[in-house]
């Protein structure tokens, strides 16, 4: 059967990112925990930080938006060279990183940059054209590029401390993606997945949150920019996890138990105020329950939702009923281990570092193995309804 791998936006680009998450973490935990090395020129938890980021979650950012401006637009979707193009940047520049020892920093970071500037290229013209309100978009991608190149810089100039800030920067970029975009699909979701079951119901939800929460991760992303660490940055976390908070006790979540599909982003965006709670516990006191905020906002809000929308979005688009395979649910379920563990493991569980490290990191790293092994099979093949894409 011939592949239907470049045949829209999400395939390529969800297969890659299911690869990078898979492959990514059990190669750090080698390197920290193992003393297995790569042949790179850059700190391996530089590395670690910088490829979770501009590797993994960029790759899903990319699927995204290839799969969301064709339907905003009402445009045709992408498919063939472009996506080829782009899937190749995107390999060249995680081979090109983890062997940084043997080529010129310029080459690996241009050739890295590249694939945000060719994402922009290729999803700029259908979103000018159309003038659709989610135009600014293309300002969020140029935005990350900035910050990955920025990193590049910061290691050129062989100031790790620097680079983590700018992957700490593409972080809070990434979390306003979340809370823009998440906003909108977790309430339109759960609606229509109530609905499917026969629950009525309607979801309200108050004027102002939306404008409100959106304004405090511009000010968390700002106060990161130019007050990092400091205690006005734990500050402003606080108010941002309140407000979210606030929000996501306008969705519903409780009614969502019965459909993995749906209390998945739930799950996500939860994540959001803990891990911006843990923040503010860590810049203002200091706890050692707070010591891994950072991951609470990555694997817990990032690679969810991340996870979440792309087993929703893989099924919709090929033609599939939107119900996960239950192997897919407990994925959710080991994704979710794997943030408990990594947050919480040594600061309540008192667990050994190198124990957390690594248990969840097989949890993490199970939980995207299913993906892959579900998922593959649907991104490489036709359509169920036979359609084109």
């Amino acid at each position: 059967m011939r592949s239907k791998l470049f045949a829209s936006g999400f395939r390529p680009t969800f297969l890659i990112t299911g690869m990078a998450a898979a492959l990514l973490v059990p190669l750090w935990v080698s390197t920290w925990g193992f003393g297995w090395s790569l042949p790179m020129a850059w700190p391996p938890t530089v590395w670690h930080a910088h490829e979770m980021v501009f590797g993994f979650v960029v790759a899903a950012i990319a699927g995204f938006l290839l799969t969301a401006v064709p339907s905003w637009t009402g445009q045709r979707g992408f498919a063939g060279a472009p996506l080829m193009l782009l899937v190749a940047l995107w390999l060249a520049a995680r081979l090109l990183i983890a062997t940084s020892a043997f080529w010129p920093a310029t080459v690996v970071a241009g050739v890295d940059v590249a694939f945000l500037v060719a994402l922009a290229i290729l999803v700029a013209p259908p979103l000018l054209r159309s003038q659709n309100r989610n135009t600014p978009l293309l300002l969020v991608i140029l935005c990350l590029a900035g910050c990955n190149a920025a990193s590049h810089w910061a290691l050129l100039q062989r100031d790790a401390g620097a680079a983590q800030h700018a992957v700490l920067l593409g972080i809070d970029i990434t979390l306003l993606l979340v809370t823009v975009i998440g906003g909108r699909i977790v309430p339109a979701f759960t609606a229509s997945g109530l609905r499917s079951s026969g629950v009525s119901v309607q979801m309200r939800t108050w004027r102002w949150t939306t404008p409100a929460v959106v304004a405090a991760m511009i000010a968390v992303a700002l106060v990161d920019l130019f007050w990092v660490n400091s205690p006005l940055a734990g500050g402003v976390a606080g108010v941002a996890a309140i407000l979210h908070t606030v929000r996501i006790l306008q969705w519903r979540s409780l009614a969502t138990w019965r459909q993995p599909i749906v209390w998945v982003l739930h799950l996500g965006y939860a994540w959001l105020p803990v891990g911006l709670a843990l923040k503010c516990l860590a810049l203002l006191d200091g706890a050692a329950i707070s010591a891994f905020w950072l991951h609470a906002l990555t694997i817990g809000v990032l690679a969810t939702m991340i996870l979440a929308v792309m087993t929703r979005a893989a099924l919709g688009h090929t033609g599939r009923a939107l119900v996960v395979d239950p192997a897919v649910a407990l994925s959710y379920l080991l994704l979710l281990c794997a943030g408990l563990v990594r947050v919480f493991g040594l600061g309540v569980l008192g667990l050994p570092y190198l124990f957390v490290i690594v248990i969840s990191a097989c949890f993490w790293t199970a939980a995207f193995g299913v993906f892959l092994a579900v998922y593959a099979p649907i991104l490489w093949t036709a359509r169920a309804d036979g359609k084109p894409g």
